[in-house]
């Protein structure tokens, strides 16, 4: 059974999606209204979303120990593994990480853009060779303001990218 929780945040609502104690899948509420009232936060996962959310959110300085249930290829799995090791603050191009995988730029691209949990799995620190690159399959559009605000808030200015 899926359980949602809903985190409201600097850059909008997110829904967390849990699935037998992990992580399954966090959305951008962007700018539609939740149909679902505040709940307070229940369990000890919960918790543990809400205050580590919360302190990156506060200062961005936090490496995530989340459960996750990353569902995906076992090349997915290889790039969403690499992208948890780029430390906050930092940026690695499509092309670095794929070169660090033995793939192609467009293969890491696509990875990135089946990632299921943003924000704790990092895909808006990876960026294009010249430029900010796309974000969860978007280049236009409230994803990229999402990226653009995630990336400043770690102390990296996208226009100088």
């Amino acid at each position: 059974m899926i359980v949602t929780m809903y985190y409201d945040s600097p850059i909008g609502g997110l829904q967390i999606d849990l699935y037998q104690d992990q992580i399954r899948e966090i959305h951008f509420l962007y700018d539609t209204a939740r149909t679902e009232p505040n709940q307070p936060v229940a369990t000890v996962l919960e918790k543990k979303i809400s205050t580590q959310l919360q302190a990156y959110f506060s200062q961005a300085q936090i490496n995530f120990e989340l459960p996750l249930l990353t569902e995906g290829t076992d090349f997915q799995q290889r790039v969403w593994k690499s992208l948890r090791n780029i430390p906050v603050g930092q940026t690695r191009t499509y092309g670095q990480l794929a070169k660090q995988l033995n793939s192609s730029a467009q293969a890491v691209g696509n990875a990135c853009r089946q990632n299921k949990v943003p924000i704790i799995v990092p895909c808006h620190r990876v960026v294009a060779a010249h430029g900010v690159g796309g974000f969860s399959g978007q280049t236009v559009g409230q994803a990229m303001e999402i990226k653009y605000w995630l990336l400043r808030h770690e102390g990296i200015e996208p226009n100088e990218l």
